[in-house]
């Protein structure tokens, strides 16, 4: 059997990537609608009030989830170009 370079999102530092990238996004930007709409704080948003933090540091939270959900994006897609040339 051949060796073969990893495959896509096989590696554990990749799945951990998506996974906090999503939780990130999710709870930053959720907490901060909700917040802003319907005026209570919950997840991230509740722990950044009790800890005095302004309130678009929940927007900050979901920016750092989007930008680690990029940078899975992007070593996905260098690592299927680069099977595609093996």
């Amino acid at each position: 059997m051949p060796d073969h370079p990893r495959t896509l999102n096989t590696g554990p530092s990749q799945s951990l990537l998506w996974l906090f990238g999503a939780i990130l996004t999710i709870q930053g930007f959720g907490s901060a609608v909700t917040e802003a709409g319907w005026n209570t704080s919950f997840g991230v948003a509740g722990l950044l009030r009790a800890a005095h933090v302004p309130e678009w540091g929940a927007l900050l939270v979901g920016c750092a989830g989007t930008a680690l959900l990029a940078t899975a994006a992007r070593r996905h897609h260098a690592r299927s170009r680069a099977g595609r040339r093996s």
